[in-house]
Formats: structure tokens, sequence, C-alpha cells
């Protein structure tokens, strides 16, 4: 080895950020990938199965079309259809009194990341004991826990990528972070004919979810090498596939729809790995005062965080530019440029570009702020957040 490769090793290496990464997971991905469900839920050793799910999905044929592959497969399915958009503290409830009743011992969450959530939580309760509360935070289960499957049918949460369950109060509306990692899915199935489905306002909300996600997991004070992979190329699947998926219907986008749907999962194996910052814990208060859709309210708030965090991580924002063509990475001004493109995306898919426009009134924004503070995502931002920063990123998005 010459002394320059010598030199250019040790640069390199110098780059690499510690990480200890256990994969937790099996990912399946392609079209007709849900027929193989049946297969792996007899595998992984299921006879009686609760199938999480939400109404809505009935609608498109999903839900049925899973309990047939499941019965096809010799097994017992109990559905649980009664999750609400946000699931809380009473969805997990209901879902248990149905577990504890038909004595499953197979879960199977079919959905967004409503479905998927609430079918974690009720894992936890059902095999754990106790309530919600009891799980707040990390590691908390004491027991082990059912074999799960998650199946995404949006592109957002990348919940089947993470061993957390969000779960509002329903006192509070605020929600609760409950993570273990045997509350992770065994098995992701991830077939993007399953999201062709989606209306349109949904398509929207959950994809600037995503790509909130990949912004967000790629610049945290908690990122790492590991999480970075998986950020920057959520980051570049995303921002090919939303524009697509957007003016694109049928199966004509089919393959945008994957790119979303994969996008969407490895921003999740992100934040698995290096957590979220303030655009979420902005949001979170959102949704629990006026009803803002989580997805509209991350879309609102992250060019506002994009410009605050700037001068911290200017040239990590420079390589998410930079790959969607936005830029040169070493452009003087990514940050700028990058909150420019969320704010035309939103536009461009419908979704609200201020505060004013969802009815949020300024009255409120002092107690948001300080709710925000306490938001777990907070301290995970790149620049430092306290109530004072957070209530004028609020009058920012106004």
């Amino acid at each position: 080895m010459t002394p320059l490769a010598q030199s250019v090793d040790v640069a390199n290496a110098a780059t690499v950020i510690p990480f200890d990464y256990v994969p937790l997971t099996r990912v399946v991905f392609g079209a007709g990938a849900v027929q193989r469900l049946g297969q792996f839920a007899s595998e992984l050793g299921g006879r009686r199965v609760l199938l999480v799910t939400d109404k809505g999905l009935a609608h498109a044929g999903h839900g049925q079309r899973s309990v047939a592959v499941l019965k096809e497969a010799g097994l017992d399915v109990i559905v649980f259809d009664e999750v609400h958009h946000d699931p809380t503290t009473d969805d997990v409830e209901r879902g248990l009194s149905i577990a504890r009743a038909a004595n499953i011992d197979f879960i199977v969450g079919l959905g967004g990341g409503s479905s998927m959530d609430c079918a974690k939580g009720i894992n936890f309760l059902l095999t754990n004991g106790g309530k919600i509360e009891d799980y707040w935070g990390v590691g908390k289960a004491t027991k082990p826990m059912l074999p799960l499957i998650a199946v995404p049918t949006t592109a957002g949460t990348g919940s089947e990528a993470q061993s957390f369950a969000i779960i509002a109060s329903s006192a509070t509306h605020m929600k609760m972070a409950c993570g273990d990692r045997k509350a992770a899915a065994k098995i992701a199935i991830l077939d993007p004919e399953l999201t062709l489905t989606m209306p349109r306002s949904v398509t929207a909300a959950t994809g600037i979810d995503a790509i909130s996600h990949a912004i967000e997991s790629h610049v945290t004070k908690a990122r790492t090498t590991m999480s970075q992979l998986f950020s920057r190329q959520a980051w570049q699947l995303l921002s090919r596939g939303m524009p697509q998926v957007l003016s694109l219907s049928g199966h004509a986008a089919l393959a945008a729809r994957g790119d979303m749907l994969l996008g969407a999962h490895l921003a999740g194996a992100a934040i698995e790995n290096s957590m979220l910052g303030a655009t979420h814990s902005l949001a979170n208060p959102l949704s629990a005062h006026f009803g803002v859709t989580h997805g509209v309210a991350v879309g609102l708030m992250l060019p506002h965080v994009i410009r605050f965090n700037a001068n911290a991580v200017g040239a990590l924002y420079g390589e998410l530019a930079a790959d969607a063509g936005l830029c040169a990475i070493d452009d003087p001004q990514p940050g700028a440029i990058l909150a420019k493109h969320i704010e035309n995306l939103c536009s461009t898919a419908g979704l609200p570009t201020s505060l004013a426009a969802c009815k949020v009134t300024r009255d409120l924004i002092p107690v948001m702020a300080s709710e925000a503070a306490t938001q777990w995502t907070a301290k995970f931002n790149p620049r430092p957040v306290d109530i004072a920063s957070l209530q004028e990123l609020y009058e920012c998005a106004m």
C-alpha cells in the first residue's frame, strides 16, 4: 500500500460513525408478496391469528384477501378491524379483549402505521400485562411477545421496520412511544400492489411523512454510518417516487409505488437506528390540539426545521439536495434549497403550506411549544431546541 493510499484509508475510516446494528426483521419485497402471508405465519408457528386492521381497508379488499391467504394455510383467523387513525389506548384495549377471548398465538398488522402500531400495543399488553403507559419508553417488557408479521398498505410510517409502537392517550391525545426489541415484526411484507388503492390525499400525507423520516434521521445527533446508509437510500427512492405517484394512477404507478414503499421502509429502519428530530416534536401537538393529520403536520413544519438546522448540518443537507438533483453537493445554501423543495412538493400534493390554513390559532402556540419541548424526539435534533425556539418555529409556519 502506498503512503497516499494509507492516508486516504485513514481519512475514510475517520468518517465512519460507530454503530451497533442487529437486524430484527426479515424483509420480503415484491408485487404479490402478500400471497406468502399464510406460509410465513405457519413457518413461525402460528395457529390462531389475530389480524389487526381498519375498516377502510375492507373497501379495497386487502383484509379479505389476507384472511383468505391465512385460511388457505390452515390457520384460524380472528379479525380486529376497529383501529382508528392515530390509535389510542382505547383502540388497544378493544383489540386486547378480542385477542384474549380468542386465545390467539400470532398477530398480523395490516394497514398503515396505525394498524401496525396498534398490533404492537396489543402484543405488549397481551403478553406482559398492565396498560400502555407502563411501556412508555424503551425496553420495559420483561416477558416474551407473540410473533408479529407487519404488512404495510401505505408508504409512510415505516412502522414495520421499527420496534416502537406510537399510541396516543385517549384522555390527553398526546402520543406515547413504547419501544422494545421484542415488539419488532419478525417479517415485514412489502407488496406495492397493496398501495395502489391509496387515495391521492393519503398518498400525499404518508409520502411526506416518509420523506421527513429520511431527512430527519439523516441529520440527528444519534445518526450512525449504518442509519445514514438507510436514510440516504430512502431519500433517493422517495424523492424519485413522490412526483410520480402524485401524477400516475393504477398499475402505471406500480414501479413508483414500489420506490415509495421500500423508501418508507428504509426510512423506518433509519429511525430505528438514529431517531428523529424537532419536526416530529412540533407535529404531535398539532395533531393533539387541532386534529391535523400527522403527515400534514410534518409537511408543514419540516421546511422550517430544515432552515433552522441548516448551519449545523449544511453538508448533510447538501448530500440530500444533490441526490435529488437540486444543486451541487457543495452548494453554500443546501438547506434553503432543500426546504423550498419540500414546500413545493407539499403544494404539488395539495397539502396545506401554513398553519393558518389548518385553522391553527396563535393562542395555543405557547402551550404547544412547551409540549413539543418534552417530546422524546426533540433531544435528538442536531441543533438544540427549547421552548422559545420551538415557539418561533410555530410562528414561522403560521
